[in-house]
Formats: structure tokens, C-alpha cells, sequence
């Protein structure tokens, strides 16, 4: 048991870091709503730039594209595997950055010929510290994603894909669930299935100057935004994860503060317990020694 100034210090403490993990949770739940509107404000135009590119799949089915899969018994590209992961700068996010590090893991080896691609502080320093090998230049950060951080991994993305040095490309990112979990998500971002984009729709248009250079141009966007998606998902899992992980440190400072309450009141009792023992026996020894005298 220690002392009432070790108590009193000790109490002190716990309530100036309740004070902290209770600004960090409402820090969170303020980016996660200014995320989840910026997303919402461009999902519209994607989904009609899905729409067109059905549009053209529906009128040209004998269209082909590099960004799609080969046909059956076509000669497909011997390229590495790219494996685009997304975690935090930070931690304090509870299993956030663990269990997307674990997906990827899982995903490399069944995937020996890999090229990681890293966005977020926290992921680089985790391979680096276990020596695994990382694009160094992509250094991409996750706080605030916008369209333009989108389009410029987009663009590195495309260039290794098309130049044949990766053969797929996937995406490792951390989305919310219907029960407001985090879920780790794998997604093959490259190439496409043709049959995701034949839905029925409106008929068919004339393409300026043809199909090939209007889907050439679609595809850019189309990949970049879903890159945008994929980095809003990840960075709106990041502060849930991180005001779940808030909360419960906010619940355990309350229950240490109970503790430490409980046991500084007793330690205070106890103290003046003993004062007022002091004072009594004091008392009676002065008045033993009186009537002696």
C-alpha cells in the first residue's frame, strides 16, 4: 500500500491520461464523418464510369484490354505479383495494423514472387525492423487520402502492370462490416473479370476516336478511384479502431480511479486512525504522570 502523495500522484496521472485518450476518441469520430462524406461525394462518379465501361463491353464483346483477363488459352504475362498493403502511420488502433500485417503475410507466401507496395508509416518500419524487402520510394502516407495521393500510386501501379513486370495486383485494406467490425479485405485490383462489367444498361454508343483509346482512358480513372475507396475504407477502419481502442482505455482509467479512490480512502482512514490513536494514548500518559506527580 502506498503512501496518501503516491496515491494522490498516481491519481493525478491517470486522470491527465483520460483526458488525452478522451480528446483522441473525439478526434477520431470527427475524421471518420469528414471521410465517410468525401467518399460519398465521389461514389456517384464512379459508378457511372462503371456503368460506361459496361456500356462498352456490351457493344464491342470481342473488345480486348491489358487491364482485363486474358481469354481462355490465351498466353498470359509471367510477371511478379504486386501486393499493395494499407495500414497506419501510428499505432494506438488496437488490432488495426496487426491483422492487416498478418493478411499480407499470408498472401506473400502463397505468392513467393512479390513486390510490396507499402502505404503507411507503420507498415514500412515493421518490414524494415524484419528485413523484408519493400518499394522504399513508395512512401505514401495514410492520414487525409485524397484523389490526388489515389492517382499517384494509380499511376506507379499502371506502369509496373502494363510493362508486364507485375502479372496481378492486389490490395490489402481493412473495411467496417455490417456489425461496425473491422474486416481485413484481399481484393485483386488487377486484371479485371470482363464479367463484372456486362450489366444491361442503356444501347450502344459511338466511341471517339474507338473503344480501345476511350477504355485506355476510363480504366486510369477507374483504378484510381477505387483506390480512393480502398484508402477512405482503411483510414475510416483506422479511427473506428482507434475509438474503440480510446473507449476502452477511457473505461479502464475509470476503473483504476475507482481503485485508487477506494484504496486512498482508506489509506486517509487509516492515517487518521492512527493520529487520533497517537493522540489518545498521548493523553493518557499525560494524565498517568500527572497523578503520579
Amino acid at each position: 500500500m502506498g503512501s496518501i502523495t503516491e496515491i494522490k500522484h498516481r491519481i493525478a496521472g491517470v486522470r491527465d491520461t483520460k483526458k488525452i485518450t478522451n480528446a483522441m476518441y473525439l478526434i477520431a469520430s470527427t475524421k471518420v464523418r469528414k471521410a465517410r462524406s468525401d467518399l460519398d461525394k465521389t461514389r456517384p462518379y464512379f459508378s457511372a464510369l462503371q456503368r460506361e465501361i459496361s456500356g462498352i463491353f456490351r457493344g464491342h464483346e470481342e473488345l480486348k484490354s491489358v487491364y482485363f483477363e486474358p481469354e481462355e488459352g490465351a498466353e498470359k504475362p509471367r510477371g511478379a505479383c504486386g501486393i499493395l498493403l494499407i495500414t497506419a502511420d501510428k499505432g494506438l488502433a488496437g488490432a488495426y495494423n496487426q491483422n492487416a500485417l498478418k493478411k499480407a503475410h499470408s498472401l506473400m507466401l502463397a505468392h513467393p514472387d512479390n513486390k510490396l507496395f507499402v502505404v503507411g508509416e507503420y507498415g514500412r518500419q515493421y518490414f524494415q525492423n524484419h528485413g523484408v524487402e519493400f518499394e522504399r520510394e513508395f512512401g505514401h502516407t495514410a492520414q487525409n487520402p485524397t484523389l490526388k495521393r489515389a492517382r499517384a500510386i494509380c499511376d506507379i501501379l499502371l506502369e509496373e502492370y502494363t510493362s508486364g513486370r507485375l502479372d496481378e495486383v492486389f490490395v490489402v485494406y481493412t473495411d467496417i462490416s455490417a456489425g461496425g467490425a473491422e474486416e481485413v479485405c484481399v481484393t485483386r485490383l488487377l486484371p479485371l473479370n470482363k464479367e463484372e462489367f456486362t450489366h444491361e444498361g442503356e444501347g450502344e454508343f459511338e466511341y471517339d476516336p474507338s473503344p480501345e483509346v476511350v477504355l485506355e482512358h476510363m480504366m486510369h480513372s477507374y483504378v484510381s478511384g477505387y483506390i480512393y475507396g480502398v484508402l477512405v475504407d482503411s483510414y475510416c477502419s483506422e479511427q473506428n479502431a482507434r475509438m474503440v481502442a480510446m473507449m476502452g482505455a477511457d473505461n479502464n482509467a475509470e476503473e483504476i480511479l475507482a481503485e485508487l479512490s477506494l484504496e486512498y480512502n482508506r489509506v486517509r482512514q487509516a492515517a487518521i486512525t492512527q493520529e487520533i490513536t497517537e493522540v489518545t494514548s498521548g493523553a493518557k500518559a499525560m494524565k498517568r504522570k500527572g497523578a503520579k506527580r
